[in-house]
């Protein structure tokens, strides 16, 4: 039996073997015409096993002509991510806080420091000035007698640092004397707690202009030339001295720091009221009068 196309022309249809094979006493089918065991003609091919090939559908098309498939095939493609390329350690905000760090540690370090120094006492902030000498340690105690007396008087120590001396003391308000004073008087000034810088007389002018800045308008502090001074610059307070030979050696400023008012050993006695007049000859004042002057 034959099934003739829908165009109307003869043509002997195709048809596909099921691979099984016709029941005992039955018959062939005709050559050229193979028909399924059921006497339909078969439209699809089989395949290699006998069974029928699976057919695709077409993809359905979308609107305004794409082709591409809707579901199934692959979907858009993925932007690429940019690629991101190493610059290396930005170092400057590294430098910046270890910089800021250091910092903080100079000042801490710093403000520990000066607060254990400001804690110390003046004896000993005096004692670490290089080239000092104590004389309240020295075995002669008339070094530091405080005994007053009358008259011209003589110190084992030049300039002196204490003993005997006048009972009038040298005005010591800042004052800048341009030629010697008595040494009896600039002792009195001392017990107050005055610091005496003395200086030899061929010291540089600018030099004696430097001294004279550290003196002027500072009370207990005044300052005059020594005839046949050992050293250019010489600085005393009650019993020590401490001799340099510039006036911008720090050391200067040092014992002005521990000693001014410091080193006094009549705590509370003025430093104004006194001789002002230059002379190595002391002024007796009050020697005939009942009355000694105010200490």
């Amino acid at each position: 039996m034959s099934i003739s196309t829908p165009s109307g022309n003869q043509r002997r249809p195709s048809v596909v073997s099921t691979g099984k094979k016709p029941a005992a006493g039955g018959k062939k089918p005709p050559a050229g015409d193979k028909t399924t065991s059921g006497g339909k003609a078969a439209d699809v091919k089989s395949t290699s096993a006998g069974k029928p090939a699976a057919t695709k559908s077409a993809p359905a098309k979308k609107p305004g002509g794409d082709t591409r498939p809707t579901s199934g095939g692959k979907g858009p493609r993925k932007p690429i991510a940019p690629v991101k390329v190493s610059q290396g350690r930005s170092w400057g905000p590294i430098a910046l806080f270890v910089a800021v760090g250091v910092l903080a540690a100079g000042i801490i370090g710093y403000g520990a420091w000066a607060a254990f120094k400001g804690a110390r006492s003046w004896e000993d902030r005096a004692a670490d000035i290089a080239g000092i000498v104590n004389f309240r340690d020295h075995a002669d105690k008339s070094i530091t007698s405080q005994e007053h007396a009358w008259g011209a008087l003589t110190y084992a120590v030049s300039p002196p640092v204490g003993g005997k001396h006048n009972f009038n003391w040298q005005n010591c308000m800042g004052d800048v004397y341009a030629a010697p004073i008595a040494n009896e008087h600039a002792v009195h000034s001392m017990e107050h707690g005055a610091v005496w810088i003395t200086y030899r007389s061929d010291l540089p002018a600018d030099q004696v202009s430097a001294l004279a800045e550290k003196v002027r308008g500072n009370e207990y502090m005044m300052m005059s030339p020594v005839d046949g001074l050992d050293s250019p610059i010489s600085l005393q307070a009650w019993g020590y001295q401490l001799k340099v030979d510039k006036a911008d050696d720090s050391r200067v400023d040092e014992f002005i720091k521990a000693l001014r008012q410091n080193a006094n050993v009549e705590p509370g006695a003025t430093c104004g009221r006194g001789i002002t007049a230059t002379g190595t000859t002391p002024r007796d004042l009050g020697k005939d009068q009942p009355q000694q002057p105010m200490q």
